[in-house]
């Protein structure tokens, strides 16, 4: 199985984590504000020397490719693009709405047989980047940006049980409608540990994205705002 440096800048979390063989050889996790400018070059170095103290080569870099925050996105999608070309090996894209997924079903049991995932990063005021997956990542609704009212996913919830995972979840459970067949989990949040799963699965696919080319999943433009004035 390929030995892959992963890496995950989508929240304010930003941590690496070095896999192979379906095991964690090493990894890092900052859980700061938006720290990923500093620490992120200094966990990738941790794991690169660790990997080349076993003499262990990288197949592969992972980096979860959005959504998310834009700054995060583009500082890691930018670390991983130079980790490929100075190490001549192909660059793999991990969408972070999957992430949460694979993180909720591996760390979460639940008795009912009906679950559909909804994943949900938080995009300021009552809007989220968010999805609907089966416990086989089919993707019955393509991730997107919502604004968030009580009727939201309503279609889904007839038969299912809904499952919401990540920052988004805890402002959901403000909006949605309430019921019995609704669960929430804001505390997940996406890690480099956690895509092992997936990108490992695309390795074996062949699934990999331009290494000059490619851009963060944005799911919307970025919109500037003007600094209020401090005087």
């Amino acid at each position: 199985m390929p030995t892959i440096l992963n890496i995950e800048t989508s929240t304010d979390v930003c941590s690496t984590a070095l896999t192979q063989d379906g095991q964690v050889l090493e990894h890092h996790e900052d859980y700061g504000t938006h720290n990923h400018a500093t620490v992120l070059s200094r966990f990738v170095q941790s794991c690169m020397t660790y990997a080349k103290s076993r003499e262990l080569p990288i197949d592969a870099v992972a980096v979860s490719i959005g959504p998310g925050s834009y700054t995060g996105l583009r500082i890691g999608l930018s670390e991983a693009k130079g980790l490929c070309f100075g190490l001549s090996v192909p660059l793999i894209g991990v969408n972070t709405l999957q992430l949460l997924t694979v993180t909720a079903m591996f760390s979460n049991f639940f008795e009912e047989d009906d679950i559909l995932y909804v994943p949900m990063l938080d995009a300021r005021r009552k809007e989220v980047y968010t999805a609907v997956y089966t416990p086989a990542l089919e993707p019955l609704l393509e991730p997107q940006p919502m604004i968030l009212d009580a009727d939201s996913f309503a279609r889904f919830r007839d038969g299912h049980t809904l499952v919401l995972v990540g920052n988004g979840a805890g402002k959901a459970k403000d909006i949605l409608a309430s019921g019995e067949n609704i669960r929430f989990l804001p505390e997940v949040k996406p890690v480099a540990v956690d895509m092992l799963a997936l990108a490992e699965k695309h390795f074996r696919e062949g699934r990999f994205i331009d290494v000059a080319y490619s851009t963060p999943l944005y799911l919307k433009e970025f919109q500037a705002t003007t600094p209020k004035k401090m005087f």
